[in-house]
């Protein structure tokens, strides 16, 4: 076949032996969520800024698959499109059948304030033209979409907030917001610090631009809050950062990795400490992340490298800059591996990469032994080839 690569058309023949196929037991070493897609119904009108029409029988067929390699799903995070196509209705339909179906202890939630419109409206008889929401706003739009959680039973993740990020002044406004959710959940929650690479509206989350002093803020409400806090999730691209603030979390508190460029050395560790996993890319690699994860429970750490090395190159491709289209990758992975119909997605955000990305996508995915189904792959991308006017 031919790929687009380099902005000419390349001869590729593939190359990559496919990750076994099998059923797995949960990692007994490492706990590990995978944060799952959701996908569109190919006859809604899924175009942009209108409502999510969802496959329900294709998404929750893809959560049946990632439970069945004893993944846990991190449902209605960022990598269902929270903010970016996915609207509060369909986010509240997609938490309840998801957690219906779920096995016990094997799914938390994303729990967030995007129910709020973009741009507050200004106050009746003001001359204002709007601007931050209040941070009581703030806390009754998490109260709201913590409730869901609570409603079925499911582990919440306490998302960062675009709307706590444009209304606090500070830190103080942070835990303000932080000890009010804390104090009413009825279990521990997962904190999530996602960083601005993946949504630009987040720059300065925790009240600082310095990552430092951030962590700061982070450690001081997990102690003051220990008995309510699981462990936070780091999405910050950064393994440095995330193995510094690891080393400052009290005895019991976990850190689970979101950083999808570093994750085989955080998640193995170094010894005296190591990071969970919550990752968008476990998605798209789940065959290997389960095998690489068995592997880590027998302490077969050559393996596990094994694994785990050649999936690294295609999570850099994914999450290149601009993050926050890495949505569009994990998508396109599983319709050419036959998990959903169509590459369509929520508020038509299957354009948000190119098709030579697509094409080094492809290849890469080939190479990391993910593609499960080789022909179908192939047949599957010379069909996007030719929509896209390219001859292959």
């Amino acid at each position: 076949m031919k790929l687009p690569l380099n902005g000419e058309l390349v001869d590729y023949q593939l190359v990559g032996t496919p990750v076994a196929q099998g059923t797995y037991s949960p990692a007994r070493s490492r706990l590990a969520f995978a944060a799952a897609h959701v996908v569109a119904d190919p006859l809604g009108d899924n175009s942009p800024g209108a409502p999510a029409v969802i496959d329900w029988e294709h998404t929750l067929g893809f959560r049946r698959h990632l439970w069945s390699l004893g993944l846990s799903v991190a449902e209605a995070m960022d990598t269902a499109q929270r903010g970016m196509g996915l609207d509060w209705a369909a986010t509240q339909e997609l938490i309840r059948r998801s957690a219906a179906e779920a096995p016990d202890g094997r799914i938390a939630v994303g729990v967030g304030t995007d129910q709020l419109p973009a741009t507050p409206q200004p106050a009746a008889g003001s001359n204002g033209t709007g601007g931050a929401h209040s941070l009581d706003a703030v806390i009754a739009a998490y109260e709201e979409q913590l409730a869901v959680a609570e409603d079925v039973a499911a582990q919440p993740i306490l998302m960062a907030s675009r709307a706590l990020c444009a209304a606090a002044g500070g830190p103080e406004d942070y835990r303000k917001v932080y000890d009010r959710l804390l104090s009413q959940s009825s279990r521990p929650v997962i904190l999530h610090w996602l960083g601005s690479m993946f949504d630009p509206a987040l720059e300065g989350y925790w009240g600082s631009a310095s990552v430092d002093d951030a962590a700061d803020t982070v450690v001081e409400l997990i102690n003051d809050n220990l008995q309510k806090v699981d462990g936070i999730k780091v999405s910050l691209l950064d393994a440095d950062k995330e193995v510094a603030l690891r080393k400052r979390l009290p005895q019991g508190v976990r850190l689970y990795t979101g950083d999808d460029f570093n994750y085989p050395e955080l998640i193995q560790g170094d010894g005296d400490r190591y990071s969970d996993a919550l990752l968008g890319i476990f998605a798209a690699i789940a065959p290997a992340a389960a095998a690489a994860l068995k592997a880590l429970d027998d302490n077969d750490l050559d393996t596990y490298e094994r694994v785990f090395a050649p999936t690294v190159p295609l999570a850099r491709q994914i999450f290149s800059a601009p993050t926050y289209y890495y949505k569009t990758g994990i998508a396109f992975l599983a319709w050419l591996n036959g998990y959903q119909p169509g590459f369509t997605m929520v508020g038509g955000l299957q354009t948000g990469r190119s098709l030579p990305h697509l094409a080094d996508t492809f290849r890469l995915a080939d190479q990391a032994g993910v593609l499960t189904d080789p022909e179908l792959a192939v047949e599957r991308f010379r069909q996007l080839l030719k929509v896209g006017g390219v001859d292959a």
